[in-house]
């Protein structure tokens, strides 16, 4: 495992002149009880920063704040599509301008090794930005074909709103990505925002206000409020908000549903993941064993798209998962900020103990389990792990691990590869290697999954819509669903009177 010393541990400068408060209203302000939340680095579990704690008190500040600025009438309101792409656009290039900061900032606080934050996160989150720019002028409503009603006497269009006061709730796997994601499709469709990002990780969100402010968004367009679960249920029931967009565990998703529907606020959640990935003996071997690693492996496994479950044609199953635990036991932890390192710590030491509780029952069932240790050593650190000979029903194989933990299974027939994928309540995404393109095409529309790689895995684009079926979640982000979610269309219908044809009004 590599490590990085104090000695050459980079200067903190990211965290110089960080906003540590609550941005309410274009400012930065304490939380009304003064309370305080913690940001802990994982890689050495010494503290970074203290933020504000917000209270629903704040929450509420921040949700009126987020209702003044898109009044109509107000600048935001009033703003043409043109001025908000502009703003947009800005918004992502100022990330760009701040790359390296953000990036280290995620890397302190989630972990995740630093070039992966410099060359991953940071462009996508731009990316995001400036893909959304181009939307706001191109929002159009319809001239309706009436089917019933007179076309001599009435017109009809439709027209899209924003659907209001947007409460963004983010996870602390990608953190700058995620505020993103959820803000920069909301406000292209002239929404205003409340954003919570998570306990874990809530300082590039602080940064992301301060960048929105200099780019010139109006005061009250995007709020960011700092705290934990409670802060984010206070939000998610807060009177005033529109919709609510979130993405986590399933288990939240549920009480966010519940909350929502008191008064049938909008609701899209991005939620949790089991996704299979299922690989033919015809494939390139080699390439697979690296697509299926990755697909796990990524991110320490932290990504509710992780391709956690293998499905293996026996001819090759054995060599597959060979080659993958090969790739598994040469890949280099240690800090983020040490550029060898290819996988970082897990979020916290409660995460770590969650995932190595699922090897330990595994191992107990009788499963064969390389790797999945934590060395001993500051943070938070497991190393990958490869689980073969597992109950199909053990936990370890029908549960959400949210690490670097593989659970491989033989095959024989694509009807049974189809059946092993399906038969989980989740739905986010799957993965087909294969050289047989029509098999791909045929296996990939009978997956039930959001979205299908083939022969890759991780890749996303803001111009496709991303989200999952069943159990993982409601709707979908980016391209234009991702836009349509954030709007309501109204229907106008005019009376044009009943002058008879050819009739002049007479002169005045």
């Amino acid at each position: 495992m590599s490590a990085t010393t104090d000695t050459d541990r980079p200067r903190m400068s990211c965290l110089d002149e960080l906003p540590r408060e609550l941005f309410i209203g274009g400012k930065w302000s304490p939380a009304n009880d003064g309370r305080l939340l913690t940001s802990v680095c994982p890689s050495t579990g010494e503290t970074l920063a203290t933020v504000a704690h917000a209270h629903a008190t704040d929450v509420a500040r921040a949700v009126a704040a987020a209702r003044a600025a898109g009044q109509p009438g107000s600048r935001w309101h009033r703003m043409s599509p043109a001025a908000r792409a502009r703003l947009l656009h800005r918004v992502g290039d100022l990330i760009l301008a701040h790359a390296d900061r953000l990036a280290l900032l995620d890397c302190l606080d989630n972990g995740k090794p630093l070039r992966v934050a410099r060359a991953g996160d940071v462009p996508a989150a731009a990316a995001v930005f400036h893909y959304m720019a181009g939307w706001p002028g191109r929002l159009n409503g319809e001239n309706a074909s009436l089917y019933t009603a007179s076309p001599e006497r009435h017109v009809a269009l439709t027209m899209p709103e924003p659907v209001g006061v947007v409460a963004a709730i983010i996870p602390w796997n990608f953190p700058l990505y995620m505020a993103a994601a959820k803000v920069a499709p909301a406000l292209a469709a002239g929404c205003t925002v409340v954003l919570k990002p998570a306990e874990q990780t809530p300082l590039s969100a602080l940064l992301l206000g301060q960048l929105v402010r200099e780019a010139g968004v109006p005061a009250g367009v995007l709020n960011v409020v700092t705290g934990d679960g409670d802060t984010g249920a206070a939000l998610a029931a807060q009177p005033g908000v529109d919709k609510v967009t979130f993405t986590g565990s399933t288990e939240v998703g549920r009480s966010i549903v519940q909350a929502a529907a008191a008064d049938f606020r909008r609701v899209t959640l991005e939620l949790g993941g089991k996704s299979p990935s299922i690989v033919f003996a015809d494939v390139d071997l080699a390439r697979a064993m690296d697509g299926a690693a990755h697909a796990i492996f990524y991110n320490q496994g932290e990504t509710c798209v992780a391709g956690s479950r293998l499905y293996v044609q026996r001819p090759v199953f054995d060599e597959v998962v060979a080659g993958i635990r090969e790739r598994a036991a040469a890949i280099r932890l240690g800090d983020g900020l040490d550029q060898d390192t290819d996988m970082g710590p897990l979020i916290s030491a409660e995460h770590r103990a969650r995932v190595l509780s699922y090897l330990r029952s595994a191992r107990d069932g009788g499963a064969r389990v390389t790797g999945g240790q934590a060395p001993d050593s500051p943070g938070f650190f497991c190393t990958p792990a490869v689980v073969t000979g597992a109950d199909p029903q053990a936990p370890v194989a029908r549960e959400e691990v949210f690490g670097p933990v593989l659970v491989a299974q033989a095959f024989d027939t694509v009807e049974e590869a189809v059946a092993l994928a399906n038969g989980s309540p989740y739905g986010l995404a799957a993965g087909v290697f294969t050289r047989d393109l029509g098999l791909a095409h045929q296996v990939g529309r009978r997956l039930r999954a959001g979205t299908v790689w083939v022969n890759s895995w991780h890749v996303l684009d803001p111009a496709l819509p991303f989200g999952g079926m069943r159990e993982s979640g409601w709707g979908r982000e980016m391209g234009r669903a991702g836009v349509d979610a954030f709007l309501e269309t109204k229907t106008l219908i005019n009376d044009l009177g009943t002058r008879p044809w050819g009739a002049v009004p007479a002169p005045r």
